[in-house]
């Protein structure tokens, strides 16, 4: 499996997705990501393309025809290769192909890096559109982190405070699709603390925030790490019922309303990139010691 490391973290990506499996604190020896437990999600970060979230009957509809794509999209499913490696940097490479052409009708590359500098992690997401018209794409992270993170602690140690005091409802979901309203979820507050019962009615969508980072710290010794999300207008935040961990989606895209209409270029938080234009977004993970 690839990997890079310095002095102070090993990133360890997977082919298949070029999904993100590990990053291990080499002076502490703590492990950040959540292990993939296959009773609760076999999952560890999947990347989310050419859609965030679930179409409506996962289906779109561009230029007249339908178009079938299950909830995320394919990338997460696809093999990647490996496209440049460097002691501190892995990037990998997707190319669309016959089997894409059918389900999604653009041709496409999709570059993921991962780069290392001291305690933090970069990862960057590049789309290139790479035919003759207008392509419309979403895309997003899913990495799962492990709660909790150090030993003798339990999940409700733990909170999610965001570098800027939020007014922000919770998105609903309905079988997977965003409902017309909001609940109340941040209400003039940095903090949310994390409690398992947050996530029975699926994941908190928010939109929007005044911030651009989040810490997932342990309350008391205010160790754990710091989450940048700068440019990415939607953030996910999810855990499978009763798993010790949580996820941090930073997206570019969402998924489909209620009552969405399904055409593709009139979803929300669909990009649209020109023949020969390149699309970047970079979440980083930082390590708080």
């Amino acid at each position: 499996m690839p990997a890079i490391e310095n002095d102070d973290i090993r990133v360890e990506v997977a082919m298949l997705g070029a999904e993100l499996q590990r990053i291990t604190h080499k002076v502490t020896g703590v492990e950040y990501m959540w292990d993939g437990d296959p009773a609760y999600w076999a999952k560890h970060s999947p990347i989310l393309f050419p859609i965030v979230g679930t179409l409506k009957d996962n289906t779109y509809i561009y230029e007249g025809k339908e178009y079938h794509l299950s909830r995320h999209g394919f990338a997460r499913e696809m093999e990647f290769e490996l496209y440049q490696q460097s002691g501190h940097m892995l990037t990998f490479r997707l190319r669309s192909n016959e089997v894409t052409l059918a389900k999604y009708p653009f041709p496409f590359e999709l570059y993921v890096e991962y780069s290392i500098t001291g305690s933090s992690l970069n990862v960057s997401y590049r789309v290139v559109n790479t035919g003759e018209k207008p392509m419309y794409f979403s895309i997003g992270g899913h990495p799962a982190f492990k709660v909790p993170l150090f030993e003798g602690d339990t999940y409700n140690d733990y909170i999610l405070e965001f570098n800027k005091a939020e007014n922000a409802g919770r998105w609903l979901l309905d079988n997977g699709l965003l409902e017309t309203g909001t609940v109340p979820l941040l209400e003039d507050t940095d903090r949310l603390p994390l409690r398992k019962e947050l996530f029975e009615a699926d994941a908190i969508v928010l939109k929007q925030l005044n911030s651009t980072k989040v810490r997932l710290v342990q309350e008391h010794t205010r160790r754990g790490f710091e989450f940048d999300f700068n440019g990415f207008p939607y953030l996910g935040i999810w855990a499978a019922k009763d798993a010790d961990f949580v996820c941090i989606e930073p997206w570019c895209g969402i998924a489909d309303s209620v009552d969405s209409n399904q055409q593709l270029v009139e979803k929300e938080g669909i990009h649209m990139l020109n023949a020969g234009v390149l699309f970047e977004r970079t979440w980083r993970f930082t390590v708080i010691n």
